[in-house]
């Protein structure tokens, strides 16, 4: 089982988390984040944590540090990917460390200089030249750099083409103008105007306006079909295929927006909740949410106003840009609010608010989760409305007798706390006081001898005691209640196999429960559980008893050492088929002779 004393908590809340897309945090007893994941589905990811034992001793360390779980709602498990390594890269928990590759993403750069390249990079440099992703698959940037290769004759040398340098003639035609992938502009045989239009179409395309560039990919594979090079025809398809889930941008990361700060608010009747994003160098480095308790009629302006000084103030922001759903009450020094109507700056109010929605909804059902009745609760106040009964039958105890034609008798006792069994608590009784076949007076004895017992040691008595039996078990076991005065404390019942009738005392008139009902199976699960333990303890002692009057017919074998062969082999027939020796080993040389021989003169 998990060690973690926070463990009910954690399970209230992974019970609310969302079943979509997101990035989750988990937080030690000093409030540090200690590791963050991402997740397809945060609710299923986050549980597995807590289902089993891991097999990692790493994250079994993990697990019992944590205390607390935040997590960041996304649009797509892509974004989750790009979320998560942006955290790590901010707060590099601990076990991120031990267990993640905090390698940048990709990115597709259009360099900022004459005759622009258009290659892959993992750095971004504020150089003034234009990048799109990051992306998650290099797959997915190296096809598109191929399909930039096929449609376009770019550069891919490094020289410096400055008119100048062109008009000295520095440079000279390399193989690629010869093979057709460059028209060589390094000896100026193309325009800079023409060579920028190219640049335009794969801007288009990076920005995710890629249906003319489809519908080419799509022409051509037909074409390469219909001339049997089915090869290259696959291999435009698989093309066609990542294209078509491409997207150029992600609303988590966008190196236009750098240094912004984004809140939204959703005002409730009692309570108002603030979510916040800090934007960092293109990408989402913080999130954090926090519900506001109102004291008066404040009003929502007042509300994201207060908010948005304590949580830049809580997290040192000193962004020049606040992105908002409305105007705040109060202005701040050189600081501009935005309200964007359309664009990347909405997308990211709109993902602010998403989460402050999750936010809420959590509470709610946290809150609902904890009024909640308890099932097992629910199972008794069922049984207690059906019964009748005064009080809520938490402790239940069921008795049943066994034996045959009064050999053996022997009795069980099943007990049930919160509709459960109870095994630590079962007991057995040997029938002391009974001879010969009398059912009702071995129930009155086994019920006085255990409510005689638990009275003197002070233990907790049932609220129903169910007898398994008709009105004359149920009588003998009301007659032993009498007479310890618990008559009046504790509420009894009998129920009968046949019809499955509940008895009251006193009552001619049985009980009879719909065969659906909860309470039924109840009383029904008592009843078969008292059955199966006692005959369990019948049969043991029946063998045993059988074995022991055998021997008993072996002249100077007595009672110990009878009670010697027993526990060494068990059965008559391991005894039988023991050497002189080996019985020896127990009772000794003498009685062994004695032993054998009766064996030998039996058989």
């Amino acid at each position: 089982m998990l060690q973690n004393p926070q463990i009910e908590v954690l399970r209230g809340i992974i019970a609310v988390l969302p079943a979509g897309p997101g990035v989750y945090q988990f937080f030690d007893e000093h409030n540090r984040i200690i590791y963050v994941g991402k997740a397809k589905n945060l609710k299923r990811r986050v549980a597995s944590y807590f289902n089993r034992e891991p097999d990692n001793g790493k994250t079994r360390v993990l697990v019992k540090k944590i205390r607390d779980i935040r997590h960041i709602v996304v649009n797509s498990e892509e974004d989750a990917l790009l979320l998560e390594n942006n955290l790590i890269k901010k707060y590099q928990p601990r076990y991120n460390v031990l267990l993640k590759d905090d390698k940048s993403f990709p990115w597709i750069v259009i360099r900022n200089e004459p005759f622009p390249r258009v290659h892959q990079t993992r750095q971004f440099i504020r150089d003034g030249s234009q990048y799109f992703g990051p992306y998650t698959s290099v797959v997915m940037v190296r096809t598109l750099l191929e399909l930039f290769r096929h449609l376009y004759p770019l550069r891919t040398c490094r020289l410096q083409l400055s008119h100048d340098n062109i008009a000295q003639q520095k440079f000279k035609r390399c193989l690629e103008y010869h093979i057709g992938n460059c028209k060589a502009p390094c000896e100026g045989l193309q325009s800079e105007a023409d060579y920028l239009t190219y640049i335009e179409d794969i801007r288009n395309i990076l920005k995710g306006n890629i249906q003319s560039v489809l519908r080419y990919l799509k022409t051509r594979m037909h074409e390469m079909a219909a001339a049997y090079r089915f090869e290259e025809a696959e291999s435009l398809k698989q093309r066609i295929l990542i294209l078509s889930g491409f997207q150029s941008k992600s609303t988590i990361v966008n190196p236009k927006i750098d240094n912004v700060d984004v809140f939204s608010l959703l005002n409730d009747e009692k309570s108002a909740y603030v979510n916040f994003l800090r934007i960092m160098n293109g990408a989402i480095i913080q999130a954090h949410t926090v519900e506001i308790m109102k004291r008066l009629e404040e009003t929502k302006e007042e509300l994201l106003a207060f908010a948005i000084v304590d949580m830049r103030e809580r997290f040192n922001s000193t962004a020049r840009e606040i992105i908002v759903p409305f105007k705040p009450s109060a202005d701040l020094q050189e600081v501009e609010f935005t309200v964007p109507q359309i664009g990347d700056k909405k997308k990211l109010l709109e993902l602010s608010e998403r989460n402050v929605k999750y936010f809420r909804l959590e509470k709610l059902k946290q809150e609902a989760n904890q009024l909640k009745t308890p099932r097992h609760v629910v199972l008794l106040e069922q049984l207690q409305k059906d019964l009748r009964l005064k009080k809520l039958p938490v402790h239940i105890e069921c008795f049943d007798n066994s034996n045959i034609q009064g050999a053996y008798p022997v009795a069980a006792c099943v007990v049930f706390k919160n509709g459960k069994p109870a095994k630590k608590d079962y007991r057995h009784f040997n029938i002391k006081t009974v001879v010969g076949p009398d059912d009702f007076a071995s129930m009155e004895e086994v019920v006085f001898r255990r409510y005689k017992r638990l009275k003197e040691e002070g233990s907790s008595l049932p609220q129903l005691i169910v007898i398994d039996g008709g009105k004359g078990q149920l009588g003998a076991a009301v007659k032993a209640l009498r007479s310890l005065r618990l008559d009046d404390e504790i509420s009894i019942i009998g129920i009968a196999k046949r019809l499955e009738e509940i008895f009251y005392p006193g009552d001619p008139v049985p009980l009879y429960l719909d065969k659906n009902t909860s309470s039924l199976k109840i009383i029904q699960h008592l009843r078969n559980e008292a059955h199966r333990f006692g005959i369990t303890f019948h049969r043991d002692k029946r063998s045993k008893g059988a074995l022991v009057s055998e021997l008993e017919d072996v002249p100077g074998i007595g009672p110990q050492s009878q009670e010697l062969l027993l526990r060494h082999f068990k059965s008559m027939r391991n005894i039988r088929q023991a050497s002189v020796d080996d019985l020896a080993k127990q009772i000794g040389q003498a009685r062994a002779r004695k032993l054998r021989d009766w064996l030998d003169g039996k058989s």
